[in-house]
């Protein structure tokens, strides 16, 4: 009998990152039924970041909260409420007590929302500042944020004017929500935010882009969200006049994040680390590869960008680390995807025969390629 560690992200806009574990397991014992099978689904601060916290602390609760979603429309999503104060060293501080409040962008202002279409200009963070306000007025003394899957490249302006900012125009009014105001802002005040938590606020973010310029959220992310590219110099522009009036450096790892919601989560004096890491920290995968065979990560597409802090490349380093070999699993494997990494790998698209065929039956495809894998592990008994 062979110990099998399963450790996916989620399969974006298909199936959750614990369904996809689920499934994948259901696969494998399939082909080898004796083999014990242990689930650790993973996440990097995106999509299924606040499930995968929630599946691991022991009375984590969701928190309803009502909020305003990236295109203005109402939002019913939740916070999690973590009883434990030191779950994970990499998501928590040095603070000996209290609560900690776990909030996901892509819950409340993530791209998801819009249901596949896109608002390049006008969504907005809004939402994930005011679930943030929600999270803070319970009274937890930490707070975790994860920042991935966004909708918008405001700049994060929206969060801050949730919590307390004035960011006005020439004429001294607000300016509008989402990245049309940015070039209208004429003054930054952050002296409303409320204070951080006294165990602060941990970002998880998957990306180290900077703020502005070539790899910066404008030029990098804002073509995903429907940039135009007739819009991307004006609004790496705006990003740069905005981080100008506020006077933290632009070129900070990481504040490119979510659109620039890493920069105003850092101008508000918050922290940033890499969310695989954390996650994987706080579920307790290193101690789960103890003795593992092997472990089967993926996500819903492995491509170039797969490699700078997505969670199968988390998922890969640990088990190197361990010397336990790693399978993958993805939705679909681009051509620039280096694989080198694992054992085995194979794609939903390939098993299904098109990308849309796939997706529309994730849990199925999933399935066959746990059985694919399995038969592909060496050496073993059944």
């Amino acid at each position: 009998m062979s110990r099998i560690v399963i450790a996916p992200d989620s399969f974006k806009g298909s199936i959750s990152a614990a369904d996809a574990s689920a499934a994948v397991a259901s696969g494998w014992h399939d082909a080898r039924p004796g083999d014990e099978v242990v689930l650790r689904p993973m996440a990097d601060g995106g999509e299924g970041t606040l499930a995968a916290f929630a599946a691991a602390v022991p009375g984590a609760r969701r928190v309803p909260v009502v909020v305003t979603g990236p295109d203005d429309a109402r939002v019913e999503a939740s916070w999690l409420l973590l009883p434990l104060t030191s779950a994970s060293s990499s998501a928590s501080s040095s603070a000996s007590s209290g609560a900690t409040g776990l909030v996901e962008l892509a819950a409340t202002s993530g791209i998801e929302l819009l249901g596949g279409r896109q608002l390049p200009l006008d969504a907005h963070t809004a939402g994930f500042g005011e679930a943030i306000a929600a999270a803070l007025a319970h009274g937890v003394t930490r707070l975790v944020v994860g920042i991935g899957s966004s909708a918008s490249t405001d700049g994060g302006v929206g969060m801050l004017s949730a919590l307390g900012a004035r960011i006005t125009d020439a004429d001294g009014r607000p300016v509008p929500r989402g990245a049309r105001g940015l070039a209208r802002i004429a003054d930054v005040d952050l002296s409303g935010l409320p204070p951080l938590p006294p165990g602060g606020v941990t970002v998880l973010t998957d990306v180290t882009n900077p703020l502005v310029g070539p790899a910066g959220a404008a030029a990098v992310f804002g073509p995903q969200k429907g940039v135009a590219a007739a819009d991307i110099a004006p609004l790496d522009a705006a990003l740069a006049r905005f981080a100008a009036l506020v006077g933290v450096d632009p070129d900070l790892p990481g504040s490119g994040a979510a659109g620039g919601t890493g920069y105003a989560l850092l101008a508000w004096g918050a922290h940033l680390v890499p969310g695989a890491a954390a996650v994987a920290d706080l579920i307790g995968l290193p101690a789960a590869l103890s003795g593992a065979s092997v472990v089967v990560t993926g996500e819903g597409a492995f491509d170039g960008q797969s490699a700078a802090g997505k969670a199968p490349s988390h998922v890969a380093a640990l088990a190197a680390a361990a010397g336990v070999p790693v399978m993958l699993v993805a939705g679909r494997i681009s051509p620039d995807a280096a694989t080198t990494a694992f054992a085995a790998s194979t794609s939903l698209t390939g098993l299904a025969g098109s990308p849309d065929a796939a997706m529309s039956d994730s849990a199925r495809w999933l399935r066959a390629a746990g059985a694919v894998l399995a038969a592909r592990l060496p050496g073993e008994s059944r």
